[in-house]
């Protein structure tokens, strides 16, 4: 039987060529449901790479390990997809583990994964891996890329840029006039928090607006502790104008917590949010965000794992992927014509 090709992939998606290309291959930023398209035409044609080919045919198929937290983000499952579609076209299989954004969980499954002699190891460490699924990768020879959250490690790493696209989230927000601008962050102690909140301060220092302490609220990266913080931000008693949501999960508990105080985007209080919902340009109100590439950076992942498993030696990169703030309605501007 014939090899199924991207052509094929691509009418049974009603797609182009060059968007199955791609998907395949990270190269840019896909839509959410364009991308699931292709991978279920992928699936229903059994579309297969030569890599694999070529790796059966040699009797082995080398295999990685991805440890991360597989929560109801939607940009983790965006990761993940990248991950898994790269391996794929690397030849490469992929077996996986939920850390559940606790350490002492994310380290016994990196023990589980290196008991089961993989090749190599894609990990988005918790705020506390340190002393436990570091310390281990530490004392072994499995090449390990450390994804999304930067760490002062000499290792391979792909992370977005997020410093200055929240700054970017906020500039905006203060150029329409806001001046009480309050903030829901993610879980304290990663870098991803850190930058998303170094950016809210930055873009006050250039529109020379004080940084209000009592506007930064902690939202656990949850869609419940989001919920929460959202609430406790209505109950201030000079309540702030607009609103900085810094991850998917909490900005759909800010607008959980809206919906059910009867309160309106951005008639009541503006709203921009970093990580692109599926929904976000198709819901009312329509959520201005930073969109991380996400399927790319689980791919560039894997091609950074597959170079250092062939070359121990290379020296380590860390690959800063920016994200595209799209500007819709939550931010009380009119609609993009």
């Amino acid at each position: 039987m014939p090899a199924v090709t991207m052509t094929a992939v691509a009418r049974e998606a009603g797609v182009s060529v060059s968007t199955v290309s791609h998907v395949v291959n990270g190269t840019r930023t896909v839509a959410a449901r364009t991308r699931a398209d292709v991978l279920e035409a992928m699936h229903r044609l059994g579309f297969s790479y030569e890599g694999v080919t070529r790796s059966l045919a040699a009797g082995a198929t080398p295999t990685i390990g991805v440890a991360l937290p597989m929560s109801a983000n939607p940009f983790l499952h965006e990761l993940r997809a990248g991950i898994e579609v790269e391996a794929l076209r690397q030849g490469l299989s992929v077996i996986g583990s939920d850390t559940g954004e606790d350490e002492q969980r994310e380290e016994r499954a990196v023990a589980n994964l290196l008991a089961h002699h993989i090749n190599g190891l894609v990990i988005v460490p918790t705020a506390g891996w340190e002393d436990g699924a570091l310390r281990m990768l530490r004392g072994r020879p499995v090449p390990f890329v450390v994804l999304d959250r930067l760490q002062s490690l000499a290792v391979d790493q792909v992370v977005v840029e997020n410093e200055a696209s929240a700054a970017s989230l906020v500039d905006h927000l203060l150029a329409l006039g806001h001046r009480r601008i309050a903030v829901i962050g993610g879980i304290e102690g990663l870098t991803t928090t850190a930058e998303r909140l170094r950016g809210y301060a930055v873009a006050h220092q250039r529109h020379n607006v004080p940084v209000d302490q009592s506007l930064i609220f902690d939202g656990g990266s949850t869609e419940m502790q989001g919920r929460r913080a959202m609430l406790k931000i209505l109950a201030l008693p000079q309540r702030p104008t607009a609103v900085f949501v810094c991850n998917d999960s909490m900005t759909l508990g800010a607008l959980r917590a809206l919906q059910e105080e009867g309160l309106q985007v951005p008639r009541d209080l503006a709203l921009v949010a970093f990580d692109d919902l599926p929904w976000a340009d198709v819901v009312e109100p329509r959520i201005t965000a930073a969109a991380q590439p996400s399927f790319a950076m689980g791919a560039r992942a894997v091609q950074l794992l597959r170079r250092r498993m062939h070359n121990a030696d290379a020296p380590s990169q860390v690959l800063r992927l920016q994200a595209e703030i799209t500007h819709r309605t939550s931010c009380g501007c009119s609609p993009p014509g």
